[in-house]
């Protein structure tokens, strides 16, 4: 049964007259008439009795005619559900994110992504940069909001914002009352890092940053949970790092930040995505996320 033999029948049982449904349909007549034997002709039933004037349906076109229209309603619905995901108007787009741009962008973004495309869903995931890179990869993930831009083959990016990374202590140590820090200090701290496989971006920037200034960094321990780093800080008075929108969080903690300069180490945060993801929703997500990124206080990348 094919969908121009079903929109034939259905004019046809509603204008009462094949040369009417045919001006509606913008078709020939004699193309309605050879629609219409067609489906007669496969359904094994007359639908249409053309002895009569107008044109007038059987009882068995009668009860085809509900069923047809049911059909094209649900095919009509799923056309301009297909034509909203494909203009960004409906579908959803899965979001990871981690804490900075959780913090600094993606609220407005949300706001204005409920106001201007509120049929979009936006299922969102907070995981380090890492993590989000390779969800991205297998397909788990369409857009990823993570630290350092990506220079994959199929891969784009969009620069969001840029944050200072800063030296974490215990309230207690000599450092928590110093305005700033210079980097080659850390050469004589014990210091503790995020693996590499976590947030590549931020280890190779610390890591750059050391080469840089000749700063051999005396790396005790590389620990993957902000929690765990925090912990670690406290209770064995060794250096930690962070970019400095976490202030609030590690102050909570018993924790201070303090600036790193010569040089000051930064990180941009990036919108990743694969080429080959739905281009709509992603579209939509990132014009909405262009509008909004620019915050007080916050360099753009």
């Amino acid at each position: 049964m094919e969908f121009q033999q079903m929109t034939s029948f259905v004019a046809v049982a509603e204008e009462n007259n094949f040369s009417r449904a045919a001006r509606r349909l913008r078709i020939a007549q004699s193309s309605v008439s050879l629609q219409l034997k067609r489906l007669e002709r496969e359904l094994g039933v007359q639908l249409v009795s053309r002895a009569s004037q107008p044109v007038r349906l059987t009882p068995a076109g009668e009860a085809f005619l509900g069923e047809v229209r049911q059909v094209l309603d649900l095919a009509g619905q799923a056309v301009e559900e297909a034509r909203g995901v494909a203009a960004g108007r409906a579908g959803t787009i899965r979001v990871g994110f981690n804490f900075v741009a959780g913090r600094l962008v993606l609220p407005a973004t949300l706001r204005r992504m409920h106001a201007e495309h509120p049929s979009l869903n936006v299922e969102l995931t907070c995981m380090h940069s890492g993590p989000q890179l390779r969800a991205l990869a297998d397909g788990e993930l369409d857009v990823a909001l993570v630290f350092g831009a990506q220079q994959r083959r199929g891969w784009r990016s969009m620069p969001v914002l840029r944050v200072e990374l800063v030296a974490m202590v215990d309230k207690r140590h000599r450092w928590a009352r110093r305005d700033a820090v210079g980097f080659r200090e850390l050469a004589g701290q014990r210091c503790v890092l995020f693996g590499r496989e976590m947030c590549p971006a931020m280890y190779d920037e610390i890591q750059s940053a050391a080469a840089r200034t000749g700063t051999r960094l005396d790396i005790v321990e590389e620990i993957n949970d902000p929690l765990a780093t925090a912990v670690a800080v406290r209770t064995r008075q060794v250096v930690g790092f962070t970019s400095a929108p976490r202030w609030d969080q590690s102050a909570a903690a018993g924790l201070v930040t303090v600036p790193l300069v010569g040089p000051v180490p930064t990180l941009p945060v990036h919108a990743v995505w694969r080429a080959d993801r739905a281009p709509g929703p992603v579209e939509a997500f990132l014009r909405c996320l262009n509008a909004t990124r620019v915050r007080k206080g916050v360099r753009s990348a």
